[in-house]
């Protein structure tokens, strides 16, 4: 089985994207690609979070290559309790520092979709051989758009009359939903999370597949080919299914693994074929706490929301610090980048020390 640490080296650059792209010093300047798309289509940010999901994939296989992908039910406890711990995890980062009503509390979250599409994804690869899962992705990508047309063409895709929406406040109701979009909507709802699945499944198939090849040189080739034709499938399709992060339709699981795919090959040229580790260090050290290092950011973030200074927030206070020798969009961009250094420094130091802190 051959092994690359580019794919070390992609979890660690997409623990760092999600932190940069978390922590401006103020939403109203932010760079554009540092931002997520208003609805319909998909920036730079818009990809990081599918490449969580596609390296945890990735991380799947070698997980449970270590058992030969053997299903027993002692392993399908371990999946579902990891799955719980993991929802359970970022429901409480939504409500920590238990400041607002339990009546208004967010249910859902990146967590929580990490959670239920781990229990589901993991569960397909370990049930189903390589046929299977694709097949199986297949089905719930059309599955999904049918689902969306569901309510009609007219209302399938808009903000207020997707049925993502009625389910979510049918289930959750409109108090325990994302209210950041001017209305009750949930970019990580319960709906949506199904098509979540594929990202992982697809970052499980891709790793089986580069790893069953010997030439490094051949897997970028074929890599890059991979990718290519994802996105133009992905772009194809949003012809008629629209890429949309919030909705998390079809075309944009086929569009965001295109680009995992590229970045991918792009990193096992640098770091395994020409031997360029030295770039690789930092990304290796990042990726070794992923979930750790998030969750830490977050809770710093909400420590700084929590502290007032001067009337404010420390949050704001930090940023204002910035404000005043630096234009206000590039301080809010100095800002998070200062927070992913500072996080990447905690990880080096749990890295030096070896501890690693795993569900």
């Amino acid at each position: 089985m051959t092994r690359y640490l580019a794919l070390d080296a992609f979890r660690g650059i997409t623990i760092a994207l999600m932190i940069l792209v978390n922590t401006p010093g103020t939403w109203s300047y932010v760079y554009a690609p540092l931002l997520h798309a208003k609805w319909h289509g998909c920036t730079p940010t818009d990809l990081v979070f599918p490449f969580f999901l596609f390296i945890i994939g990735s991380a799947m296989f070698f997980s449970f290559k270590k058992s030969n992908f053997a299903a027993s039910p002692a392993q399908f406890k371990k999946i579902v309790k990891r799955g719980f711990i993991i929802f359970f995890i970022g429901f409480m980062l939504n409500v920590i520092p238990f400041a607002t009503d339990p009546s208004d509390w967010r249910i859902m979250g990146v967590l929580q979709r990490i959670g239920i599409a781990y229990v589901f994804a993991a569960s397909l690869v370990l049930l189903l051989n390589k046929r299977g899962i694709f097949f199986a992705s297949l089905v719930i990508l059309l599955g999904y758009w049918f689902l969306l047309l569901s309510v009609g063409n007219e209302n399938a895709f808009g903000l207020e009359s997707n049925i993502i929406r009625d389910v979510d406040l049918a289930i959750l109701g409109a108090n325990h939903m994302y209210s950041g979009m001017g209305i009750a909507f949930d970019p990580e709802g319960i709906l949506s999370t199904i098509p979540a699945i594929v990202n992982m499944l697809l970052g499980f198939e891709v790793t089986r597949y580069l790893t069953s090849i010997k030439d490094k040189k051949e897997s970028v080739i074929k890599l890059t080919i991979l990718g290519g034709l994802a996105i133009g499938l992905g772009s194809l399709w949003s012809f008629v299914l629209p890429i949309n992060k919030s909705l998390w339709t079809s075309s944009y699981v086929i569009y965001t693994t295109g680009f995992a795919c590229l970045l991918l090959a792009a990193f096992i040229w640098i770091i395994d074929i020409l031997k360029q580790q030295k770039l690789a260090s930092p990304l290796l050290v990042y990726g070794t706490n992923p979930l750790f290092v998030y969750v830490l950011s977050f809770l710093t973030v909400t420590l700084y929301l929590n502290i007032s200074v001067d009337d404010s927030t420390l949050y704001a206070w930090l940023y204002g610090v910035l404000t005043s020798f630096l234009d206000k969009t590039f301080a809010s961009f100095i800002f998070a980048l200062s927070h992913v250094v500072f996080f990447w420094y905690v990880s080096l130091i749990l890295y030096k020390r070896k501890i690693f802190i795993k569900i």
